[in-house]
């Protein structure tokens, strides 16, 4: 059962929330359809999925729920930003996976993709498993931001070099359940 939209919300009286770039309904719409991509390019071979915590868990859970094939799922949690809205560019592996990759077709399910540093350590952490496959879905991919060459099957949108929070991403642990995509204008501690 889907839970009713207002028509306005309570986190339009939040002052450290900014404009929408993305909301509520364009993104069920995109989940679904990139749900249906997945679900017609891995067909007789249902993908193990690979959510990057804590931003890419509404994400994943949506996207796995939209997919129609029996897919599995694992998480890790990897920190590059901190409390900061800047990435450090050193990544730390916080959770790791409980599921061998060996010989299993995986899709990285990733929240936002911004410097590419973080996706890059990545794949490259998750290659030396031996996966058959390894791809990546991102939801959001900021445009321009990018120190590392990106290789990404699926993206949902590409939006400005904003710092956004909403649907899984947060600042400081905050924001995490707003239903859409939204700049986040409050204070940020520095890198």
């Amino acid at each position: 059962m889907e839970l009713p939209s207002p028509a306005t919300s309570h986190w339009d009286d939040d002052p450290d929330l900014g404009s929408v770039v993305v909301d509520e309904q364009g993104i069920r719409r995109r989940v679904r359809e990139l749900a249906d991509e997945v679900t017609e390019d891995y067909g007789d071979r249902p993908p193990l999925l690979v959510g990057v915590l804590k931003g890419a868990f509404v994400f994943m859970s949506d996207l796995a729920r939209a997919v129609r094939l029996p897919v599995e799922v694992d998480m890790m949690a990897v920190a590059s930003y901190g409390s900061a809205a800047t990435t450090s560019g050193v990544v730390r592996i916080l959770k790791d996976l409980d599921t061998d990759l060996t010989d299993r077709h995986v899709l990285v399910v990733e929240d936002i993709v911004d410097s590419g540093l973080t996706l890059s350590y990545l794949r490259r952490n998750l290659m030396a498993r031996r996966p058959a496959s390894l791809e990546v879905c991102a939801l959001l991919v900021k445009d321009g931001r990018q120190r590392a060459p990106l290789d990404l099957r699926y993206v949902g949108f590409r939006i400005p070099g904003d710092f956004v929070v909403g649907y899984g991403l947060d600042i400081a642990e905050r924001y995490r359940n707003v239903p859409d995509v939204r700049v986040y204008q409050g204070p940020v501690a520095v890198g």
